[in-house]
């Protein structure tokens, strides 16, 4: 079966004979629209992919548009340490910081210009994000939707607001529908999962899903190697079920999938699905063919449980199960984004009890904690909003922290998968609790824009804790890419060490690394086994470890031992 039947078959599973045939017809003749890219031969992923998470206007310098200063300060200090940028929504946008776009095709003036992000591709591939559950109420679409212009009356989903919708999971506590009056005066509800400002598209609806394969080819036809599909998991609705991963939804995938594989088969799909682990890596697909890559929505809170208690036994109880059902996927792992620090993921992991622990140390750290309604009307912490600098930090005077926030993404960079590394990460960036006030949102947190000047001046001090954390997390990075063993789907193997220590062996390219970690504020010893009658050598220090021998690891101390054959 070739991949246009493969296409026509998922659609007529969704959609029934007729109107997956009449589906088939038109995003066929869509996609012979778009010039097909050829792809080499090379792998999808290797251990120097590595990728920069930034919005668009995240660093600020006078004269300069934010895409231009994006485009000279990466040149400057990633050119080389990162393979890839991926670049929070520059389209014009409503509200949420991006996510609600008015217009797809667009880039934000008031950030550059589609020239500016093919200059950018040019020394970095480059992850865009489509936004494809919903669309912003100021956009052209929805005001067609409301003027009921043909090819857009079914752009929206109208429910009935005395419908029972309890089933819905829910991941805000924002009432579900929202009321509008169309231009014929007829007042509708229409599904509004994250906001009154972002209308939920109706992909029942055959002029919705052309209209979004066609956003999906034009990020490709300007330079896109990575599509981010943003909250992917709530895409089909059905009034009496979850509303969540619904079996249309993971199809949906998969016919993005096959569209991709026919017009750019270098192009990546990342899901974006903070669920907990089981329901996140269903994004795989059965046999690795939904997305290639799936966000790692475990790591960020389980390792900063692991920090919290100065205890690796649920973080390496977890990491065992990071096996992977085709060498086509690997996981997305990152420890911090523009979003705070999801909690769902750690449901069947963590007892409710560890998890307040969470949230007490995010509010001693001066940070916020969102929540979600359940499907009772209670209601629970759903994201902790901190900078990860910031959450790795002890009350009171804390000469370790810098320490400490650096065994974390020492961890991050040692497990299978492609890292994604949070700019505010990198530059060390502490809350911002000014942000959060002005903007009413508890996310704003870990938005801050960032003057380049302040940011020059911070890695000119050696007492900043941006300089203490900028100069060794490139080294740690620039190091990683130069090991086979880290290729995102080398083997591996968890360790059993002292519980203060995560550990972890990677065997890839001829090579074998154990990445040990001590996540104590104390001196560890351990006795770090390569095999009989092997010795090792620190990748960080250089300093031997015979054969048999023990290694005194200091506190948030870590160490890549390469095994000398």
């Amino acid at each position: 079966m070739d991949r246009e039947d493969d296409i026509g078959k998922i659609l007529v599973d969704v959609y029934g004979m007729e109107q997956g045939r009449a589906a088939a017809g038109r995003l066929l003749t869509l996609i012979d629209r778009f010039p097909v890219r050829a792809s080499g031969d090379e792998e999808l992923f290797t251990e120097k992919d590595l990728v920069l998470i930034t919005y668009a206007d995240t660093l600020q310098e006078p004269g300069r548009s934010p895409l231009n200063t994006l485009d000279r300060f990466a040149a400057a200090w990633f050119n080389q340490i990162f393979s890839a940028i991926h670049i929070l929504p520059f389209y014009p946008w409503s509200s949420d910081d991006g996510f609600s776009v008015v217009d797809f095709f667009s880039v934000d003036s008031k950030l550059g210009q589609w020239g500016d992000i093919r200059e950018l591709g040019k020394h970095f591939s480059l992850m865009f994000d489509f936004v494809l559950n919903h669309v912003s109420s100021k956009s052209q679409w929805f005001l067609n939707y409301l003027n009921e212009v043909p090819g857009y009356r079914d752009l929206a989903i109208e429910v009935d607001p005395g419908t029972d919708l309890s089933a819905v999971t829910r991941p805000r506590t924002l009432p579900l529908l929202t009321p509008f009056k169309k231009a014929s005066g007829r007042p509708v509800h229409v599904w509004t999962t994250f906001s009154e400002d972002q209308i939920d598209l109706n992909y029942k609806s055959l002029d919705v899903l052309e209209r979004m394969v066609e956003v999906l080819l034009f990020y490709v036809r300007q330079g896109a190697k990575m599509i981010r599909m943003d909250a992917v998991a709530y895409l089909w609705k059905e009034v009496g079920t979850s509303c969540i991963h619904l079996p249309e939804t993971h199809a949906m995938v998969k016919l993005f999938r096959k569209i991709l594989d026919l017009v750019a088969p270098d192009t990546l799909i990342v899901a974006e699905t903070n669920v907990p682990h089981a329901e996140n890596i269903a994004y795989f697909g059965e046999n690795g063919d939904e997305a290639q890559m799936v966000y790692n929505f475990t790591l960020p809170p389980l390792l900063f449980h692991a920090i919290v208690k100065q205890n690796a036994g649920a973080l390496s109880a977890w990491g065992r199960g990071l096996h992977l059902p085709d060498r086509r996927n690997t996981f997305f792992n990152f420890t911090a984004s523009h979003d705070g620090i999801g909690v769902r993921p750690l449901e069947g992991i963590l007892p409710e009890a560890e998890i307040a622990l969470l949230v007490d140390r995010v509010l001693e750290n001066g940070g916020r904690i969102s929540y979600r309604t359940n499907p009772d009307g209670s209601k629970s912490p759903y994201e902790l909003n901190i900078t990860y600098v910031d959450a790795m930090k002890v009350p009171g005077r804390d000469p370790l922290h810098a320490n400490r926030f650096l065994a974390s993404q020492a961890v991050a960079l040692s497990l299978p998968g492609v890292p994604g590394v949070y700019i505010q990460s990198v530059l060390g960036t502490r809350n911002w609790i000014e942000g959060a006030a002005k903007t009413g949102m508890a996310r704003s947190i870990n938005r801050r824009k960032l003057p380049i000047e302040e940011i020059e001046q911070g890695l000119q001090n050696p007492q900043d804790i941006a300089a203490k954390i900028f100069y060794p997390y490139l080294e740690m990075i620039r190091l990683r890419g130069k090991q086979p063993a880290f290729h995102p789907n080398a083997d591996f193997s968890v360790l059993e060490l002292d519980h203060r220590v995560f550990g972890i062996r990677r065997e890839g390219g001829g090579q074998v690394v154990l990445a040990l970690v001590n996540l104590s504020d104390q001196q560890v010893a351990v006795s770090p086994s390569a095999g009989q009658g092997e010795q090792m050598i620190d990748l960080f220090s250089s300093h031997w470890i015979p054969a048999g021998g023990q290694m005194a690891l200091a506190p948030y101390q870590y160490a890549w031992l390469q095994v000398c054959r």
